[in-house]
Formats: C-alpha cells, sequence, structure tokens
C-alpha cells in the first residue's frame, strides 16, 4: 500500500522519540566522537532499535576512512544505511539523513549533544519504524551518518558509494537539530535553491504551537547561509535538492549544557510529527512533473 494509504493519522511517538534522546545523550556514550567507544555503543543501540533493515546495495554497516582536516590523523568511521523499497518499484529514491555523532570529551566535559544530534537520530530510528510497516511510493533510503562533526564526512561517503550509484535521488531530507526551541520555531532551509519544495511544505498542517520558519539559505549571508552547514550540503553539491529541518543555534551548541534536560519535548514531537508528514507529503508527488 502507499504510505498514505494506512488507517490511522500518521504520527511518530513523543515517548519513543524522549526515550532515544534520553539514552543517546547520556554519560555513558561518551558524547559520540567518531572513531570511539561511544560512537560505536550509538550504532549498536541504532540498530538494536531500528531492527532488520534491508541493505542498500553494500552491508548496512559501510566503514568509511578519512584524514582529519586539522590533524592529519586518519579515522574510520561507519554510517548504518538501510533501504525500504516503494510501490513504483524503479530506482527513484528520497534519502533521509540525520548523523549520530558528536564531539566526545574535552577538558574532562563530556558533550552529550543531545539536540546535536541525538534528537535527529531520534526521529530517524521513528521513520525507519514507520517505513517498515508503512511502504512509501518512492523507494527511501534510510541513512544514519557518522563524522559530520569532522566535515560532512559521512555524507561525503554516502553521496558516493554504491548505494547511491544507480539511482535518481529525488531528495535529501537532512535532521540536525529538531528538538530544542524555546519559541517552538523549525526551520526548512533550502526552498531558495529548489522553490517547488515550499508550497507542498506551506501546506502543511503544523500542529499546535509549531512554527516553520523558510531561510537560512540565501548565498552571500556568511554563516547565516546553511546551505552547506550540515549533511545536506554534499547533496547540494552533487545537483541533489534538499531539505533541512533544524533549529537556529542555542546556549547548548557544541556546549556541555547540550544535555537532554535541556530539550523542549512538546516542540519536539510536535517538530518530529511535522518532519513526517512533509516527508509523506514529497513522496507523494509526481516527481518529473513536480521538480521544476
Amino acid at each position: 500500500m502507499g504510505a498514505l494509504a494506512q488507517s490511522g493519522p500518521a504520527e511518530l511517538s513523543g515517548a519513543q522519540l524522549k526515550m532515544h534522546v534520553t539514552e543517546l545523550a547520556s554519560d555513558t556514550y561518551q558524547g559520540r566522537r567518531t572513531g570511539t567507544e561511544g560512537a560505536d555503543l550509538a550504532r549498536t543501540y541504532i540498530l538494536g532499535q531500528v531492527g532488520d533493515m534491508a541493505p542498500c546495495r553494500e552491508n548496512v554497516l559501510q566503514p568509511f576512512s578519512f584524514d582529519s582536516r586539522r590533524s592529519g590523523e586518519s579515522f574510520e568511521g561507519k554510517n548504518i544505511i538501510g533501504l525500504y523499497e516503494g510501490t513504483e518499484g524503479n530506482s527513484d529514491t528520497i534519502v533521509l539523513t540525520a548523523h549520530f555523532d558528536h564531539l566526545g570529551e574535552r577538558n574532562g566535559q563530556i558533550f552529550n549533544g543531545a539536540d546535536d544530534n541525538a534528537s535527529g537520530t531520534a526521529v530517524l530510528i521513528e521513520l525507519s519504524r514507520f517505513f517498515h510497516d508503512v511502504q512509501p511510493k518512492h523507494d527511501i533510503v534510510i541513512a544514519f551518518l557518522d563524522a559530520e562533526e569532522m566535515g560532512l564526512q559521512g555524507a561525503r561517503h554516502l553521496v558516493d558509494s554504491a548505494c547511491l550509484k544507480d539511482r535518481r535521488v529525488l531528495l535529501n531530507v537532512n535532521l540536525d537539530m529538531v528538538s530544542r526551541s524555546q519559541v517552538s520555531e523549525l526551520y526548512a532551509v533550502g526552498t531558495h535553491h529548489y522553490p517547488f519544495l515550499k508550497p507542498v511544505l506551506e501546506g502543511i498542517s503544523t500542529g499546535e504551537g509549531l512554527s516553520v520558519l523558510f531561510g537560512h539559505d540565501l548565498p552571500g549571508t556568511g554563516q547565516d547561509d546553511w546551505t552547506m552547514s550540515s549533511d545536506h550540503g554534499p547533496f547540494h553539491a552533487a545537483g541533489i535538492p534538499f531539505l533541512y529541518f533544524g533549529v537556529e543555534d542555542h546556549d547548548g551548541y557544541h556546549a556541555p549544557s547540550d544535555v537532554a534536560g535541556d530539550v523542549t519535548w512538546d516542540f519536539f514531537n510536535v517538530a518530529a510529527n511535522y518532519i513526517l508528514h512533509s516527508i509523506l507529503a514529497m513522496d507523494e508527488q509526481q516527481w518529473d512533473t513536480f521538480a521544476k
């Protein structure tokens, strides 16, 4: 059946989202820095929560190597990539991404990364479960990416990987920092570059108290331009349309205070479900006529 043909309204569980963020942002995971035991534990947790995912050509676990831009040190990251086949039966694909790594430990302090990006990871876990039960129209690739904090390395590997080589990638939807906003504002970034996406987003109910804003994608605006700021960047560089959902920087950004206790849970729940319905709406489009 198609994604919108299920019985009852589509909804992600706020209780499950909270459980995932609270777990992944606990001290047990040591800030989930690439190449550490904490990152390995995060992968184990994610794999345990999503269950069996079909691999996207390669194995579900996809390792890659890179050198640090700052130190020249060599690292190995590992993405988790799964595939949910659509009813269309072709290679047209929507790629959903969120990075699970964070900054690790610095000067004896753990950077837990609750919003950045246990939050996007939590939503992606629940989206994986959703598409396990509700078959989409287009193929869906679910990608939990490593080494975003080291230069979007996991996304770069995915864009160049065998998984996407013979696919027509219609859209990347990237989730990074979607759980913490005292003013209940979620940004949908990318419509300046791909204006055909905006009317679809504007037609989706936002839920109680949520404001969905557009912007942060205007060239020439320096740090206010988020076009290349997270894992959607390599997709855009490859000419693939993207939507990036995230909040503006807050006091916890890249700080030890990015903890689960400061997540705004009601906002997170509403934002996650707006993201779900955005993906479902994009999945229903006829892309040959829509993306113009």
